[in-house]
């Protein structure tokens, strides 16, 4: 069985793809655009090139609404590799290897419970944040000074597995925006050890699973209000002014709208109705 839904030669699509590792999200999903035999495409939540697993795909209108989906919180399974220094805080810029000393395993298992919750860090020098315009990682590429300011990532739960040495391996659900790298890094701290990032693999984003590139509906994954509209559906489709008379929910908020056909996404402020997205086409299953 394959669902696809068409309109106008566009594919709407929506899925869930396995990212290999030493791969960039942007050369992978050229694969993918590819696979599909379509151009207009987009994902959530860049993976580092040696990082590998869950990466949220959407293809025509879809793509418009990585904003409006449920991708959080999201749980990475990681690999310290201890004795290994790193410009980058993983296996793609190693810079020394040394024979490391033991830990002693309570003491992993103990560091790694107490990280949790929010925590300050500075994000690493090689990732995607922006400075000036342009991407730090370019910038330390180039032998640049990178300075970046001071963020909070929440962690949610973490779950020790192993410790084989030198290999500390562990299962951590984060906030977006968090960098596993710089959380192994205060882990290393906390343990006075050097070691750096061997392995990544994110499992899932929020409700979104690797499920053999399934095709999903989103209306499964906006985390939003449905409020009962009472109009025609050719308002929403023309994109035409709607009043909160027909509305159900009248109070300020974001809000999902589902027709027969379509769904927006429509905002109120102070009593006034406005397009988020005016005209989404649903997903429509077809059997193969």
């Amino acid at each position: 069985m394959q669902v696809r839904f068409y309109e106008k030669g566009t594919i709407n699509k929506l899925l869930v793809v396995k990212k290999p590792m030493f791969v960039s999200s942007n050369s992978y999903l050229n694969r993918i655009k590819r696979k599909y035999k379509n151009k207009k495409a987009g994902f959530s939540g860049t993976l580092d090139p040696f990082a590998k697993g869950c990466l949220i795909v959407a293809f025509g209108q879809y793509a418009k609404l990585f904003k409006y989906l449920s991708k959080t919180p999201k749980t990475y399974k990681a690999v310290i590799w201890l004795g290994v220094e790193s410009d980058s805080f993983d296996i793609e810029n190693i810079i020394n290897i040394d024979l490391a000393e033991k830990v002693l395993l309570k003491d992993v298992q103990n560091e790694l419970e107490k990280l949790k919750g929010d925590i300050e860090y500075i994000p690493p020098k090689f990732s995607a944040k922006r400075i000036d315009g342009k991407r730090a990682y370019d910038l330390a590429r180039n032998g640049e000074e990178v300075n970046l300011a001071k963020t909070t990532m929440t962690i949610y739960d973490n779950k020790f597995i192993s410790y084989n040495h030198p290999f500390i391996t562990f299962e951590v659900t984060v906030s977006e925006g968090t960098y596993i790298r710089s959380y192994s890094q205060i882990l290393l701290e906390k343990l006075n050890r050097v070691g750096t990032l061997s392995y990544l693999e994110r499992l899932n984003e929020g409700k979104f699973y690797f499920e053999n590139e399934k095709e999903l509906n989103p209306l499964d994954f906006i985390d939003l209000p449905v409020n009962e509209y009472y109009g025609t559906e050719e308002w929403l489709d023309k994109g035409k002014r709607i009043s909160t008379e027909y509305l159900k929910i009248k109070e300020d908020g974001k809000y999902l709208i589902i027709t027969e056909n379509i769904f927006s996404i429509v905002e109120i402020i102070d009593n006034e109705v406005k397009y988020l997205l005016n005209k989404v086409a649903k997903y429509e299953p077809t059997y193969e």
